[in-house]
């Protein structure tokens, strides 16, 4: 008895070491195109998966400092900003898309201006170089024919930069949603010149460093599904899920699905489509365009920081 006892113990230690979660910290902000991220958290889908998830909120701009020294495995980023971060010695690989703008970021002026054109000489705040912001501005910018020396820019990151801006502080700032919503609600200050829907160029995407895909395969495959899991329970109980996203952000669950409507969660057929075509077409231009504005020195091998088999 005592022995059959001791087996059936011995048993119950090895199944639960073999579904023993995974314990991961992943790096993210609070926009909106990542929030299905809190959303599997928060209702558990990381958890009946296998994934023991912490999630830290980090700026943009220091989160690959987060990634190089292992104090985060995975991350989620604009795809240009995956090739600052291989460009500048932080490997990491791109597993699966998040989601695609469609009007959630944009940069705010003030009524006086009335085309890219009259931005010139004018002080814009954006994030760091290097962000998703700064880029969006300099593909902005370059589209109409001027540089970031045509401009004075100063570094504050989303939120704060369209805090100051209702604050009547700048000439325009760089934004995106919730944020971009406060400059929205405050007409009086501003208005939105251009955003996503003008120009195509913010789609975000979740990756982790070399060193965890490969010791922790199973658990990549187990990010993926989750995302899509957690597409599926916003589409099945959205006010339910809103609810839950919005509160991280201090939003209520209408406030954020007016956010949500500017941008497009990407399910598991839309990732596929997207990293056969529109991925290599622009990360290709992206990386032309990092290299005009001083960010990279040299262009990493574009192929080699994406893994889609984990969204097959």
């Amino acid at each position: 008895m005592k022995k059959t006892a001791a087996l059936t113990a011995a048993a119950i230690l090895v199944c639960s070491a073999a579904h023993a979660a995974t314990a991961v910290s992943i790096g993210i902000s609070g926009w909106t195109g990542f929030a299905p991220l809190t959303l599997a958290k928060q209702a558990g889908i990381f958890e009946k998966n296998g994934l023991d998830v912490t999630i830290k909120k980090i700026p943009q701009a220091s989160r690959h400092l987060a990634l190089a020294s292992g104090d985060v495995q995975c991350a989620a980023t604009t795809v240009e900003t995956w090739i600052v971060w291989n460009a500048n010695g932080v490997p990491a690989i791109q597993i699966f898309q998040l989601d695609k703008s469609h009007g959630a970021d944009g940069i705010a002026v003030r009524n006086d201006v009335s085309s890219v054109a009259d931005l010139k000489g004018k002080t814009i705040a954006a994030s760091a170089p290097g962000t998703s912001p700064y880029f969006f501005l300099a593909y902005i910018l370059k589209e109409n024919g001027l540089t970031m020396k045509d401009v004075n820019v100063v570094n504050l990151e989303p939120g704060p930069a369209a805090q100051a801006f209702v604050a009547g502080q700048n000439d325009a700032a760089m934004t995106y949603e919730p944020y971009l919503s406060t400059v929205r609600a405050a007409p009086d200050q501003g208005k939105i010149l251009a955003t996503t829907l003008d120009y195509p160029a913010v789609m975000d995407t979740f990756g982790c460093t070399p060193a965890f895909l490969k010791e922790n395969p199973e658990a990549a495959k187990a990010f993926a599904d989750s995302y899509f899991e957690a597409l599926e329970m916003i589409k099945a109980e959205p006010e339910k899920s809103y609810g839950i996203m919005g509160a991280d952000v201090k939003q209520s669950a209408e406030a954020f699905a007016g956010s949500a409507k500017f941008l497009e969660w990407q399910d598991k057929a839309a990732n596929q489509t997207f990293f056969e075509g529109e991925f290599k077409s622009f990360s290709a231009k992206a990386a032309d365009l990092l290299m005009e504005i001083g960010i990279i020195k040299t262009k990493p091998d574009l192929a080699t920081i994406v893994d889609t088999s984990f969204i097959k």
